[in-house]
């Protein structure tokens, strides 16, 4: 594609004097053809020519693992091919579920054969693979008449997955020994029923750790050090039917649930245990058994970057009967639905009686932030009258539901999206340091 340049345009507006001149010289104003006619010749062979070029290297760098709903950096690496200097216009096209939120488009004057580095900073709305569809560059032909647009052909396939850039957060704080700053708080009950590690000297210990038969052959009182047990297994279930198709704070819970999961499968993976996945709703999406390692995390992160939940009733009964034929080793198994009434709350704990016989049971239900809001909206009309007296029956359905799965015996977690990570990750390190799988 050739654009006019403003020099073409100031160009022609300098034959508009000659054309005047006809006025008081008849004639002269036929001299204003030739000149415009070498203009535009002058404008398409120049153009033509320039198209042919490939004056520009375009390399973009992103993140391995793009997280959704989070900026995420995009680097570009621009060349200039030729001996020449080079004014360029550059624009890189991001996905169209994406939102650019600092500049894409740039304005270069490259030096023979310099390369420069630009950056820009996107945030991807949904998660599963996306195209970067190209970068659109602009740069003047010979005698700077036009431009020449050009779509170079660095199209580019990237995934976008849950929030992966949480966990180098929890690993800083981590390192750091900051994690209370996400919530994430262990509990005081240490060293109980867990692997023997080494011997040491008694410092106002637990008496419970006393190793009294050393103590008697060394003369003075040495305690037992013990380390998590490692190994164990975590199942990750989640419900991708209907519970999860609502939205809370903009976002689908089923996203706020992979967010979270993905904290708690690092989390495991650092704590040397296996983790594995369901998926569900009418029928069995996939199912991955426990493994260790970092293979094993990536594979179920694989799996579920483009998740999506779907407008289906949940077949609870079967997506359980299948896990449990297939995996028996105790484990701790944490199921992710969203059961609102006291009815779906039955159908859940029926589903899962025969798991619990076996299993430890963890299940996870996101609760909405403006429930709390509307319960205390100030009653100024009807409409608001309305709106919290639909939040406070909903609030004490989702309560009797509670009370129905935790007569079944199950611990429940029950949570907004800003806590979920941290509580999740919080019950998982109790259920360690208690030793309960």
């Amino acid at each position: 594609m050739i654009v006019p340049t403003p020099r073409l345009w100031f160009l022609v507006a300098l034959g508009l004097p000659v054309a005047a001149l006809g006025i008081l010289i008849p004639g002269f104003e036929y001299l204003l053809i030739p000149y415009n006619l070498a203009l535009l010749i002058l404008f398409l062979v120049t153009g033509n020519l320039a198209k042919r070029w490939d004056p520009l290297s375009v390399r973009r760098q992103t993140d391995h693992l793009l997280s959704a709903r989070v900026p995420n950096q995009v680097r570009l690496i621009i060349e200039n091919m030729t001996t020449q200097s080079l004014v360029v216009k550059l624009r890189d096209d991001p996905p169209d579920t994406t939102t650019a939120t600092t500049p894409n488009s740039f304005d270069l004057v490259l030096a023979p054969e310099e390369k420069v580095t630009r950056q820009y900073t996107i945030v991807p709305l949904e998660r599963g693979s996306q195209p970067f569809e190209g970068t659109f560059v602009r740069f003047l032909a010979p005698l700077g008449l036009c431009w020449v647009q050009k779509q170079l052909a660095n199209r580019e396939e990237v995934r976008v997955y849950p929030n992966v850039q949480a966990l180098k957060e929890f690993e800083l704080l981590k390192q750091k020994g900051h994690l209370a700053l996400m919530g994430i708080r262990k509990s005081r009950i240490k060293g109980l029923g867990q692997e023997f590690e080494s011997l040491r000297d008694y410092h106002e210990d637990d008496f419970r750790k006393i190793d009294w038969k050393a103590s008697a052959r060394r003369n003075r009182l040495v305690v037992r050090n013990y380390e998590q047990e490692k190994n164990q297994a975590v199942v990750i279930c989640v419900d991708v039917g209907r519970h999860l198709l609502a939205e809370v704070e903009g976002t689908s819970k089923i996203d706020h649930i992979l967010d979270a999961s993905l904290m708690l499968l690092h989390a495991a993976e650092r704590a040397g245990d296996q983790t594995g996945l369901l998926l569900f709703n009418d029928v069995v999406k996939r199912y991955i058994a426990p493994k260790r390692g970092k293979a094993q995390v990536a594979a179920i992160l694989n799996t579920i970057h483009d998740t999506r939940a779907e407008p289906v009733q949940p077949d609870y009964i079967g997506a359980f009967a299948y896990l449990g034929t297939r995996w028996k080793r105790r484990s701790l198994m944490i199921v992710f639905s969203d059961a609102e009434n006291e009815d779906q709350a039955r159908e859940l704990l029926a589903a899962l009686g025969h798991l619990a016989k076996r299993h430890l049971l963890l299940l996870v239900r996101v609760s909405d932030p403006r429930l709390s809001e509307l319960t205390n909206l100030p009653i100024e009309s009807r409409a608001d009258l309305s709106r919290r007296a639909s939040a406070l029956w909903y609030k004490a359905d989702r309560r009797k539901a509670e009370a129905v799965l935790r007569s079944g015996g199950f611990q429940t977690l029950d949570s907004e999206p800003s806590e979920l990570s941290s509580k999740l990750v919080g019950a998982y390190l109790r259920v360690k340091e208690l030793n309960l799988i």
